[in-house]
């Protein structure tokens, strides 16, 4: 028997194995059965060259359960004293002290270098056993063991076949790995698709009312998965099947892409656009990375743009480390020419798609949507080649690429001043009236109700040359789009002022809502009242819930315009009956306003160009006394509006319908319009 300590040249590498290690110590078993695997595969090389002229027999590998053990079986090239010493015992290798300790607290850049990965081992056991022998003739089988010191010891056993048993002696604090549940969920994440068969156990079948082991091997992986296969041997039913394996609770795919490349380096997988969801995250992290069939990771962030992130399926590529670090990946240039790859093929499937069938497209596109303009927000040379074929849907579900969509409404929308208008609803339903005030007008207007329109609104103002996007209740339609220089105002400042007053001083109070309300001549045939809101206002608010350093707007009230059509005959009954009732107490109130203002302005005439010392006492207490005197003037004035209003069921009749039909009619106040309502009928 031989001794010896295992030469590391730090002072022991189990430590830290153990410390840095244990948040990701389920690898262990991906790290022995993969080894397991090369082994295996090692040896078909050197029988298919005639290195190695025996029988090959059962090749599986096999994972097996005991009290406190598990074993890990190959039937591969097995191992010579002298190999053992060379691979297991020799960690003194070049830079291993530096190396460990760079990397110390990067669990995944330590695994998987330098041979490291059978040691991972020791993060769950501990003692490891390994019973190998090897391929070559008259080869002497040997036994290593380690109780996770530096410390092993090598001896010469009896082994009557080739290959390697890993025996692991689970440590008290991780007896879940001796579970077969545990055992069984960790083969199938990490070893479903290793390309040669890997058996858990025997098979089970019910029989006579509980689960009986059968003969046959419990195989846990497919060794020739789908995208390993030419795609001129699959039909699109294995391709939905291999989806619904990977994804057994999901929608069927609406397409895929087979991916085949060899140079500049190997990359091979299948990517599935799914039905997208309106919420991104829950769809993120979906694609599985491999590296010759052994899963690395789901979270490709670095090693596929952001927004193919939503995508689903499968990358292999063994130019893509099994263990990484966020930061190689950031700097590798493999991994940058797969990404750019990746998104050219994605891009150019699209394309093909838009091109060959695009009924097909635009029956997806409602799918689509969410995926495409995530890329071009985020990606430049994407946006480019999207641009081609990303879809605009107005209110009628009719699709129009972007160019489509120009020609449309160039002859009819276009400003006063050049400017293109692109109207937009983000809800049919609750802008129904605003749309169809902008259709008899003969306008097209754009529903635009993804969760993301609203940055690719603002993209498009700056991509598109001389475009405007408005919202159909952003104002009223003839001045959505300014044909000429507007008319003057409807109504005299008198009269203005008396409908504001009255209107504004019946509106509810809403929680941080503001109203300003304005008269307009709107035609006669035009609603009574209406609500808009400032363009600018809206798209900043909806902007702070989705863009960081913007939550300055969201604090900031909802502005909205009460307008008020100075044409309707409703309208101006209440200005009319507003002059009769109030006329008697607003003339002299007006002949003293009217006073009162031009003695105020007299003196502050007076007083122009004087320094306020120059000013005198006198004149400045006068000056504020008039002052004084508007504001109690003006409040009564309000006041007698505020009174009439009211008692006049039709203003507060006509305001709630405006809030009814704009969904902002809640509580007592609608209670308060239903009653009334019926008072009126």
């Amino acid at each position: 028997m031989q001794k010896g300590n295992i030469g590391v040249t730090t002072e022991n590498i189990f430590p830290i194995i153990k410390k840095f290690l244990y948040s990701d110590h389920e690898i262990f078993l991906r790290e022995l059965v993969s080894n397991a695997v090369d082994a295996t595969q090692k040896l078909n090389t050197l029988a298919s060259v005639s290195e190695f002229k025996g029988e090959l027999g059962d090749l599986t590998v096999r994972v097996a359960l005991g009290p406190d053990t598990i074993t890990i079986s190959d039937r591969g090239i097995g191992l010579t004293a002298e190999e053992i010493d060379k691979y297991i015992n020799q960690i003194a290798f070049s830079g291993a002290n530096d190396f460990l300790e760079k990397y110390k607290n990067d669990a995944n850049a330590i695994i998987g270098h330098f041979g490291l990965g059978f040691y991972s081992a020791f993060m769950v056991s501990k003692k490891v056993e390994i019973i190998t022998k090897s391929y070559k003739e008259g080869a002497q089988a040997v036994k290593w063991s380690c109780d996770g010191s530096p410390e092993f010891t090598l001896e010469e056993v009896e082994k009557t076949d080739r290959g390697t048993d890993i025996v692991l002696y689970i440590d008290d604090d991780c007896k879940e790995f001796l579970e077969e549940a545990r055992i069984s969920a960790l083969l199938k994440k990490y070893c479903s698709f290793l390309p040669v068969s890997v058996a858990f156990g025997k098979k089970k079948e019910w029989k006579d009312g509980k689960q009986v082991e059968t003969s046959e091997d419990n195989i846990i992986n497919q060794t020739a998965p789908l995208w390993t296969r030419k795609p001129s041997e699959l039909s699109d039913e294995d391709y939905k099947k291999f989806y619904h394996d990977l994804y057994p609770m999901s929608d069927e795919p609406l397409f895929w892409i087979h991916l085949n490349v060899d140079y500049p380096f190997h990359l091979t997988g299948i990517l599935y656009f799914p039905k997208v969801k309106s919420n991104i995250e829950l769809n993120k992290n979906k694609i599985q990375l491999y590296c010759n069939q052994v899963y690395v990771t789901d979270s490709v962030e670095g090693i596929v743009p952001d927004f193919l992130t939503l995508l689903h399926g499968v990358i292999d590529s063994p130019d893509i480390p099994l263990n990484v670090s966020r930061s190689y990946l950031q700097s590798d240039s493999n991994v940058k020419k797969i990404s750019t790859y990746i998104t050219k093929k994605v891009s150019d499937r699209l394309q093909s798609i838009f091109k060959n069938d695009r009924p097909q497209f635009d029956e997806k596109w409602n799918d689509l949507k969410i995926f495409i303009n995530y890329g071009m927000l985020t990606q430049e040379d994407f946006y480019e080649k999207a641009s081609k074929f990303a879809l605009f849907t107005d209110t009628d579900d009719k699709h129009y690429t972007y160019d489509e969509y120009q020609t449309l409404i160039k002859e009819n929308q276009t400003d006063k001043d050049g400017n293109l208008i692109y109207l937009y609803a983000n809800n049919k339903d609750e802008q129904f009236s605003y749309i169809e005030a902008a259709v008899n007008k003969g306008y097209n207007v754009l529903l635009m109700d993804g969760q993301l329109d609203v940055a690719m609104i603002s993209m498009l103002e700056q991509k598109l040359e001389k475009s405007r996007f408005t919202r159909v209740d952003g104002d009223i339609i003839d001045h959505l789009i300014v044909k000429e220089d507007k008319k003057a105002n409807a109504l005299e400042p008198d009269k203005q002022e008396m409908l504001s007053v009255a209107f504004k001083s019946q509106l509810p109070s809403v929680e941080k809502v503001e109203f300003n309300v304005i008269a307009q001549s709107l035609g006669e045939n035009a609603a009574p009242v209406m609500i808009t809101q400032s363009e600018y206002m809206r798209r900043m608010k909806e902007m702070a819930n989705i863009q960081a350093g913007m939550s300055f707007y969201g604090e900031m009230p909802d502005m909205f315009n009460l307008v008020l059509n100075a044409d309707h005959k409703l309208v101006k009954q209440v200005l009319a009956d507003e002059e009769i009732a109030c006329a008697a107490d607003i003339v002299p109130l007006k002949f003293s306003i009217d006073d009162t203002t031009k003695r105020r302005d007299d003196l502050k005439k007076k007083q122009e160009g004087k320094k306020e010392e120059e000013i005198p006492t006198a004149e400045k207490d006068e000056l504020n006394e008039l002052n004084a005197k508007l504001d109690e003037l003006n409040h009564k004035k309000n006041a007698l509006f505020t009174t009439y209003a009211a008692e006049n069921k039709v203003v507060r009749q006509l305001i709630d319908l405006a809030l009814l039909q704009n969904n902002m009619l809640k509580g007592e106040a609608l209670n308060n319009f239903v009653k009334r309502s019926i008072e009126l009928i």
